[in-house]
């Protein structure tokens, strides 16, 4: 593939970021693969364009390429950032996650509609800063319309093997290490459903660049709490290949239903129009604006507060 073109013209609507074991998409033919320079660097791989039936998607490797980026490492509002750039508007992630509940299994799918953040403040995690404020919703920081089309895809592949919890909260801490099991045991007492490391600052900064966005969990583990038995690389592998023909296929079936309505109000996320542009408003004053801020904003936003 390294004689693919560098450019791509046309707007590419759909995005898959892909975390550990989900490397690539079957079915999709790769016609590009790009690299822009956001004002917030480089995103952490190339964005390869697949094309399905004459709908073009990006893949983004969260990871890196090599997955050399540790989840404290990921340039996240450069991701972010290059997608929204390309025209991504629809944004299905998939994550390996531990769970932290008896009835979640290794190899179950899990949506998440919920999250809690327990992350450091070591990740940039914001696009409104340094003279430009924003307060964009986020008590539902999931897409309820793209989790209904996961939904839908994973009920049709029951006989397939797919099991799916469609709900649950789901725990971002800070990593790069594991739980303890006092950590473990402390977030099941939350109601915590999974856990991982990569979730956020992600879904967030989807939701400041008004981004219809929803994440595909796959348990690998039982996280800490199960058992005496560490979690380690080599028990989350393991997994990810006994279930990754499966991973890969509910992506790709969630890939072809949202490809049927390229168009859509759905996959181009007119429910969050606006979002940002509002939240601003109230807060920052124009007298207030920084105009290197507002530039940098403008990358994701053409005219932003025209």
């Amino acid at each position: 593939m390294s004689d693919l073109p560098d450019t791509f013209d046309r707007p590419v609507h759909i995005a898959v970021i892909g975390g550990t074991g989900l490397y690539k998409i079957e079915g999709y033919t790769p016609i590009a693969r790009v690299n822009p320079l956001t004002p917030w660097g480089y995103p952490s791989a190339p964005i390869l364009i697949l094309e399905h039936g004459g709908v073009p998607v990006a893949f983004l490797a969260r990871h890196g390429v090599h997955h050399q980026f540790a989840p404290h490492e990921i340039p996240a509002r450069a991701n972010i950032a290059a997608l929204r750039y390309l025209g991504v508007r629809c944004v299905v992630a998939f994550s390996a996650v531990g769970s932290l509940r008896e009835d979640i299994k290794p190899m179950d799918f899990v949506i998440p509609d919920q999250v809690i953040d327990r992350t450091k403040g070591i990740r940039p995690f914001t696009f409104f800063e340094g003279g430009l404020v924003g307060h964009v919703p986020f008590g539902d920081p999931y897409d309820s319309k793209i989790a209904d089309v996961v939904r839908r895809c994973a009920a049709a592949m029951q006989g397939e093997g797919v099991v799916l919890h469609g709900e649950g909260t789901a725990i971002c801490m800070e990593g790069p290490q594991f739980s303890t099991r006092a950590e473990s045991n402390l977030y099941r007492s939350w109601g915590g459903s999974v856990i991982s490391m990569s979730l956020l600052p992600e879904a967030k900064l989807a939701r400041e660049a008004e981004l219809a966005y929803q994440v595909i969990c796959m348990a690998t583990d039982y996280d800490c709490w199960h058992t005496t038995e560490d979690v380690d690389v080599s028990m989350v592998m393991h997994y990810m290949e006994s279930n990754g023909r499966n991973a890969r296929h509910l992506v790709g079936a969630v890939l072809d239903e949202l490809c049927k309505h390229e168009n859509s109000d759905l996959v181009t996320a007119k429910h969050w129009e606006g979002t940002s542009k509002g939240a601003v408003i109230f807060c920052t004053k124009p007298e207030g604006r920084n105009p290197e801020a507002l530039k940098k904003v403008e990358y994701l936003f053409p005219g932003f507060l025209d």
